[in-house]
Order: C-alpha cells, then sequence, then structure tokens
C-alpha cells in the first residue's frame, strides 16, 4: 500500500521590538525618562529586563520593586511619557540585519507570517515604518487588539487567527524570555534571537527550541524550522 504522508505548512509569528527592529535600548531609555519624570529611582538593567512584556505589567512589576503606591493616572501618565519619549527617537529606529530580507523571502516562498507585538500601536507604528511594513497589508497584533500581553499568550493566538493558521504549527519569534514563554502557554515553537540582549540559555530554558544572533542568521538557517528551501 502506498505510503500517506501530511505535509505540515509552518507559519511565523514575530515579535517586533529586538526581533525584527533594533530598538530594544530606544524602549529602555525612553522608559527611563519616564521614570525619571516621575522621581522614580529604577536601575537601567531592572528595565531592560522586563522589556517584552505589556506595559502595565512592565510598569506593576517594577513599581512593585521599589515599594512605591502607583495609582491608574499615575501608570496612564508613565505610559504616554514613554511613548513619547520613544517617539522622539524615531529617527535612530532601524531594522535588524536580515529583517527586511526574512519577510521577503517568506513572503516569496508562500510561507504566511505576521507580527505580534506587546507595544501599543502609537510606538509600533515608529517600527513598521522603519521596517516597510503596511499594516493595512500585513497582519499586525499589538497590545491595543488583546486583553492580556506577553507573557500571555493572546497576541501570538491573535496573530495566528488572523492568519487563518493552527498555532501548533507556528513558530513564535522573538527576542525575550516573555515570548518564548508566550509560545510555550500556546503550544507553538518557539525561537529565539540574541538581538534583544538575552543570553542563549536564558532563551533556551524558556522554551526555545533554536536559538539564532539576529534575523540574518534565521535567514541563513531557514531550513532548520521552515523544512526546505
Amino acid at each position: 500500500m502506498p505510503r500517506h504522508s501530511s505535509v505540515i505548512e509552518p507559519a511565523f509569528l514575530f515579535d517586533l521590538d529586538g526581533t525584527l527592529v533594533d530598538s530594544v535600548y530606544q524602549h529602555v531609555l525612553a522608559w527611563k525618562e519616564a521614570l525619571d519624570a516621575e522621581s522614580i529611582e529604577l536601575s537601567v538593567w531592572r528595565i531592560h529586563r522586563r522589556i517584552g512584556m505589556s506595559g502595565g505589567l512592565f510598569i506593576n512589576q517594577l513599581l512593585r520593586e521599589t515599594g512605591i503606591e502607583i495609582s491608574t493616572e499615575r501608570v496612564e501618565r508613565l505610559r504616554r511619557a514613554h511613548a513619547a519619549a520613544y517617539r522622539q527617537q524615531s529617527n535612530r529606529i532601524r531594522p535588524l540585519p536580515g529583517a527586511r530580507e526574512l519577510l521577503k523571502w517568506l513572503s516569496q516562498a508562500g510561507i504566511p507570517w505576521a507580527i505580534a507585538t506587546s507595544g501599543r500601536l502609537e510606538t509600533a507604528a515608529v517600527n513598521l515604518n522603519s521596517l516597510g511594513v503596511d499594516p493595512d497589508v500585513v497582519p499586525v497584533v499589538t497590545r491595543d487588539d488583546v486583553k492580556y500581553a506577553k507573557p500571555d499568550p493572546d497576541l501570538f493566538l491573535a496573530a495566528a487567527e488572523r492568519l487563518s493558521v493552527p498555532i501548533e504549527t507556528a513558530f513564535v519569534v522573538g527576542d525575550s524570555i516573555w515570548d518564548m514563554l508566550a509560545a510555550i502557554r500556546c503550544r507553538a515553537l518557539g525561537v529565539g534571537l540574541l538581538s534583544g540582549g538575552y543570553g542563549p540559555d536564558e532563551l533556551r530554558q524558556s522554551g526555545a527550541f533554536r536559538v539564532y544572533e539576529d534575523p540574518a542568521d534565521l535567514l541563513g538557517r531557514i531550513d532548520e524550522v521552515a523544512g526546505r528551501r
């Protein structure tokens, strides 16, 4: 009898900051500026460790460490100040090496892809513009579209739904432990990139089954995840 084989068609769900766009440290400095304006003393390294999770959760965790009482109004003020400070750095935001080429290759290969970012559209728009991605053409899910952001899986689940693909056959590509934790929680395969500042061991321990330096490195070894080239 002939063998029956089923082909699993891959899909890629990309984080944005630190994954496709070199913007993690601009976010860190923008948060630092916003916190300084509120006279909240926090070390830069503590801010960096939480880039990639939702802004609200980010603020709650950082302020809990300081023991400062925080009001809803103050949280919103911090969020707006961060967004304003980040937009001021828009001319410094650049795609990571190989990011545009990777997205172009996936499109030409007929492999579906989407972007899922825990940033709100007000900051994500800066990154999308630098990347040359039109959210009216490419499925883009932002913090505005879901109830919970990373490490909850809602962003990636929504992105898979936009592509009409099963989440179990999707690759979640991200640069932080929050991306990898979210991938595990929605039963997707996590692919880690070192371009956001997390180390390979941290990414693997959080669920990454492959780790690459940046989008260019991933494109150069795309066979390892896409199955064929």
